[in-house]
């Protein structure tokens, strides 16, 4: 349940008519930001895309390179739509983001993982709107014999939401490459939803990010070729979320005790000075998860796993990944105490969590 809502004013800019009240029914549900945008991406968005995937910068996401042209363009994924309706919902974190990464014996766990899996949070709000806005077009003249189309998107289709959120107002993509908002920094799941109305587009939201290089300069691992390229395969994000396989020797040293995402890049963004701590309680920190003992995770078994990360993101990892990452983060820990952890599974029938736990322990006894 979220928290007492503060009002949320319209920005500059935006539509009027319907589209406001699309947009007040959006804040009263809870979202943050909500923009009005075409259904449609510029040439320039579409470039970097396609530039990502030819270089191999997706690694192991071989989902990116798969109905691209669906990416490129939202009316090929579905032709009747005519509006994208972009809204941002803030999980911006109560206090340092990074404050356990200065903790060997813990494990730092990306902010937005520290609770509900946002896919259901926001897509269940989206639905609401959604049926919010077909019940409106049911009052406009006509109506009642055709409504308003939907489809609502929370980053498992194939949706460029970054650029569609610009392109709506709700911020601009930043060096990191993640969309960066005046009001709420880096701290914005996004959510869209298509729809057969012709709507009116919001202002761009201005802002920038100017000379800054904070996001770069951070990156443990220099993930960003240059500003607004990011390659994967170098972004623990990715390695410890998406990639399957062992982690990669020469970026293990690199990870610290980063053991699911990483929050270095956004944490850092000084946009973030505005942003107040997210209304969501479902998005608030469990206190368990904020800076949780290394060994403990290490001796979790499937069902352990699985207990702990009931309803939360982490979930779709699976245990043998996540213990893999455990382990890197034992042995960067300098902590010799921790070693007896990790030769307990150099024999663990997963192969990426003995082939990690042998890493530890050669480190921590070198």
């Amino acid at each position: 349940m979220a928290a007492r809502a503060q009002p949320v004013a319209c920005p500059p800019g935006a539509p009027g008519g319907l589209a406001r009240r699309i947009h007040d029914r959006a804040v009263a549900i809870g979202f943050d930001a909500v923009g009005f945008a075409p259904a449609m991406l510029d040439d320039a968005a579409c470039a970097r895309l396609h530039e990502f995937v030819r270089t191999g910068r997706h690694g192991a996401m071989d989902w990116m390179a798969q109905r691209m042209a669906w990416r490129g363009d939202p009316r090929a994924l579905w032709p009747d739509v005519r509006s994208v309706i972009s809204l941002g919902l803030s999980y911006a974190p109560d206090g340092d983001a990074l404050a356990t990464l200065r903790n060997p014996m813990a494990g730092n766990i990306s902010v937005y993982a520290r609770h509900r899996d946002y896919h259901d949070v926001v897509k269940g709000m989206l639905k609401q709107v959604a049926q919010f806005i077909v019940a409106q077009g049911r009052r406009q003249p006509g109506g009642e014999a055709s409504p308003p189309g939907v489809k609502v998107f929370v980053d498992t289709a194939p949706v460029m939401e970054k650029p569609l959120a610009a392109n709506a107002g709700l911020g601009w993509q930043g060096k990191h490459t993640n969309l960066v908002s005046r009001t709420h920094g880096s701290w914005l799941f996004l959510g869209e939803i298509y729809t057969t109305l012709d709507l009116p587009h919001s202002a761009p939201s201005g802002g920038g990010c100017g000379t800054c290089t904070r996001c770069l300069d951070i990156c443990p691992t220099s993930a960003f070729p240059a500003p607004g390229q990011i390659d994967a395969r170098r972004c623990i994000s990715y390695q410890t979320i998406e990639n399957p396989d062992p982690i990669p020797h020469e970026l293990r040293p690199l990870m610290g005790n980063h053991i699911y995402g990483c929050d270095d890049c956004l944490a850092v963004c000084p946009w973030n000075r505005f942003a107040q701590a997210t209304r969501q309680m479902k998005l608030r920190a469990r206190p368990d998860l904020v800076a949780p003992a290394l060994r403990d995770l290490a001796v979790l078994d499937d069902a352990g796993f699985r207990t702990l990360f009931s309803g939360s993101p982490i979930k779709r990892i699976g245990r043998a990944r996540f213990v893999r990452n455990v382990l890197i983060a034992i042995g960067n820990s300098a902590r010799a105490d921790l070693c007896d952890v990790a030769q307990g599974l150099c024999d663990d029938p997963a192969p990426v969590v003995a082939d990690a736990a042998r890493w530890a322990v050669e480190r921590l006894m070198s």
